[in-house]
């Protein structure tokens, strides 16, 4: 009996080089998105949230209520990384309210709507 060597089946998942097949957030950025949503939930302004990835974009938005429709987005698109800046944070109707390369940056929109005067 001649023993046979199996033969290597190559792995097709993730190359390198190769874009994901789905864009998503990773953990430090959905660490500094959770944690302005949880300023936001605190101060009662914000009571729910939805996240969306997809093939060339993903999107975390914000509601006030879970029936209505987003009053804010924030947008990572990897394909403007380069020219614009990835991220982006959009309004209720859609418009681009700032948007840059860091995260961090752009996140700090938000602090001006914890501001109250007293």
């Amino acid at each position: 009996m001649s023993e046979q060597i199996p033969s290597v089946i190559p792995f097709q998942g993730a190359r390198p080089g190769q874009a994901p097949s789905q864009i998503f957030f990773t953990m430090q950025e959905m660490q500094a998105i959770l944690n302005v949503y949880g300023r936001m939930v605190a101060a009662g302004q914000w009571k729910d949230y939805a996240m969306s990835p997809g093939r060339e974009i993903a999107s975390f938005a914000f509601y006030r209520n879970a029936s209505e429709r987003p009053i804010y987005q924030i947008v990572k698109n990897p394909a403007l990384r380069k020219k614009q800046g990835a991220f982006s944070i959009l309004s209720a109707q859609g418009k681009v309210l700032k948007r840059g390369h860091d995260l961090n940056n752009l996140l700090k929109f938000f602090d001006r709507k914890l501001i109250k005067l007293v």
